[in-house]
């Protein structure tokens, strides 16, 4: 195709009827992906009572999740650069939501483990592409406040997922959890298929290893990019952890509350879906860098709040916690696209990659030192993530400037 005809293709420009469908679309897979994804989270303590394993043991049917997931991404990644976009985000989604049944359906915790490690696996067609979507088909004034919608769209997921997995497992105990939290992903699968506009302005590459393997190592080799995948690392392996063990915490003396009342703490993922759309804005008035440290502030003091012993002030920490990570991954998702020219999906799919083997390494870890030190000690571990996750963005705005 020429650059003439290229130029001539229509972007979906905000305000339009095609982008309000197009968003939509994207919020209902990031809306039903982290649903899927994160349904285990606050029922870890009934699954630990369940199959008979330990509490660090129980964060495995997460752990394993996102780690496929992370791998799953790189492959993913290389293969839409030839396939397309959407008639791959279609396939994972639906074998996602088929894995999602599934597993409600087994009694036995390794099987458990096999069937969530291929949801990640089944789950990694959807992300990178996602992002790589919108920053090829918006147009770019439009693409900040989408890519913060889409955003928002994975926010509201993990929160409904959260929600009703807690609420349902008093009900019916965890295989209702997440057999509900997988009908919830079919019925936003429907509404994408129909919804998602198509591609129009990818251009199919060839498969080739060698090409691939290129791209690969250019992203990496861009500095700007390394910041970027060191956060994502960071932020999300903080944030899985802090949200997979205060639900261990809050069932204990003095707190002793209900998989429900725990389930309810994740509404402060409304606070995410505000800070995720908000991020756009303040980062064309204010600029990424100051945006990104202002944000990391806020998860700063967030994850302190988190140890005071008053119910009121650790809701407190985990809002602010919440609304400064996702205006973090928000800032941070847009500006891979910027930073990465060519072969979008596989940037995106590299930064996704370090998010998610963040949220495996970080939070399994976090368990580890949960069960041996204690909440105190787990707060301190990660507010040292937030330290140096401030210490890159400093030192790559210096070198910006």
């Amino acid at each position: 195709m020429s650059a003439c005809v290229e130029q001539d293709i229509p972007f979906i420009v905000r305000g339009t009827a095609e982008y309000r469908r197009a968003t939509f679309a994207l919020f209902c897979a990031g809306l039903a992906t982290f649903a899927l994804l994160y349904s285990v989270q606050p029922i870890l303590p009934e699954l630990a009572e369940y199959f008979a394993v330990s509490s660090a043991s129980s964060s495995l049917a997460l752990s394993v999740t996102t780690f496929s997931l992370a791998f799953g991404l790189l492959i993913a990644g290389a293969l839409s650069e030839s396939w397309g976009r959407k008639p791959m985000m279609v396939v994972a989604l639906v074998l996602a939501c088929s894995l999602g049944v599934a597993s409600a359906l087994t009694t036995n915790w390794h099987w458990l483990l096999l069937l969530r490690t291929l949801l990640g696996l089944a789950l990694s067609g959807l992300p990178a592409l996602a992002m790589a979507y919108v920053g090829e088909e918006f147009d770019p004034r439009s693409l900040p406040v989408a890519m913060g919608l889409y955003i928002s769209g994975t926010a509201l997921g993990g929160l409904l997922g959260r929600l009703l997995a807690g609420g349902l497992n008093d009900l019916g105990g965890w295989p209702l959890a997440l057999g509900g939290i997988a009908a919830l992903g079919l019925l936003a699968c429907v509404l994408f298929i129909w919804l998602l506009p198509k591609s129009r302005h990818f251009v199919a590459q060839p498969l080739s290893l060698s090409g691939l393997l290129a791209n690969f190592t250019r992203h990496l080799r861009n500095p700007e990019l390394r910041v970027l995948f060191l956060l994502s690392f960071l932020l999300m392996g903080s944030f899985v952890a802090l949200f997979n063990y205060i639900g261990f915490y809050l069932t204990a003396a003095p707190y002793h509350l209900s998989s429900t009342l725990i389930g309810f703490l994740f509404v402060v993922y409304l606070f995410g879906i505000l800070s995720s759309n908000w991020s756009g804005r303040w980062v064309a008035r204010f600029g990424a860098a100051k945006v990104l440290m202002a944000s990391l502030l806020t998860m700063l003091l967030g994850a302190w709040l988190c140890l005071v012993v008053w119910l009121p002030a650790i809701v407190l920490g985990l809002a602010l916690f919440t609304i400064g990570f996702f205006a973090t991954h928000a800032v941070a998702s847009g500006l891979v696209g910027q930073k990465a020219g060519n072969a979008r999906a596989q940037a995106s799919a590299l930064y996704l990659c370090a998010y998610y083997l963040g949220s495996s390494v970080v939070g399994y870890t976090g368990g580890w030192v949960w069960q041996h030190f204690g909440w105190q000690l787990l707060i301190l571990c990660l507010s040292a993530c937030m330290l140096i996750a401030m210490y890159c963005v400093r030192k790559a705005a210096a070198k910006a400037a």
